[in-house]
């Protein structure tokens, strides 16, 4: 009876791991997601801050694999950065296809599907655009570009942030949480704004449309915002880690295994 009763429990308590689990991936992923999706539409004023709407959910994912490597271990860390990956190319397939595909004839377009340009409209795939075009071609060119860069910089800033946290758990011997937190972040946030605003912006400086003062304004103001959303997330971090542990039963420095 008494080992019927643990299978039970070890049931119920494998359930509830990876439940956990599940919620911080998820996070994870959505937060990947609406950050190709909005991308560089739009641009926004945080203070003196000059942000892309899109850089505003990526610290939530820093968050997440920083969770899943201290609570399931760089393995798992390492496969939700690859399923990131395989649904950052997903998505580049889904806008590229829409807008691949032909558009419906004029008496069944909405009226918002076609918009008019006065003078000429550079993209940031390179692709120069005047009088009437489509709405979601313009979409389609800057979530394109921004899903390329967010790509190489996204792989680059996420193996480079599972692989310093767990340099920095084995060399602390499991303590000083915060150390490894900040530092295994705002090193890879750094990799990921130069990649980004770097592979981004690149072709528009060439062309001369961005100066270099306007691209290391980006660069600065990207970058900033990180180091503050990864330190203040400390705070959260901590007490995502105390009360997880609780609840899901691992003692400190333990890791979820099957």
């Amino acid at each position: 009876m008494s080992d019927a009763v643990n299978l039970v429990a070890d049931s119920a308590l494998r359930e509830k791991r990876e439940k956990v689990f599940l919620v911080l991936a998820g996070c994870f992923l959505a937060a990947m997601a609406m950050l190709n999706v909005v991308g560089i539409t739009h641009f926004i004023a945080l203070g003196p801050l000059s942000l892309a709407v899109g850089v505003l959910p990526y610290p939530i994912t820093f968050l997440c694999t920083d969770l899943i490597s201290e609570l399931y271990g760089k393995t798992r860390a390492n496969f939700v950065v690859w399923l990131g990956f395989a649904l950052n190319l997903f998505i580049l397939f889904v806008v590229w296809l829409g807008d691949a595909l032909p558009a419906v004839g004029e008496a069944a377009r909405p009226p918002w599907q076609d918009l008019a340009i006065n003078g000429q409209l550079f993209l940031p795939n390179g692709e120069s655009l005047s009088g009437t075009v489509e709405l979601f071609h313009i979409i389609y060119a800057c979530t394109s570009g921004a899903v390329f860069a967010s790509m190489v910089a996204y792989l680059a800033a996420q193996f480079c942030d599972v692989h310093l946290f767990h340099f920095w758990k084995k060399l602390t011997k499991g303590k000083h949480l915060w150390l490894r937190n900040n530092g295994s972040t705002l090193v890879s946030q750094l990799v990921d704004s130069l990649a980004v605003v770097g592979i981004t912006f690149g072709a528009a400086f060439m062309r001369g449309e961005k100066t270099f003062e306007i691209m290391l304004v980006l660069l600065a103001s990207n970058y900033a915002f990180k180091v503050v959303a990864a330190l203040v997330d400390t705070i959260p971090l901590y007490f995502l880690v105390n009360w997880l542990r609780g609840y899901l039963k691992l003692s400190e420095n333990e890791e979820v295994t099957y």
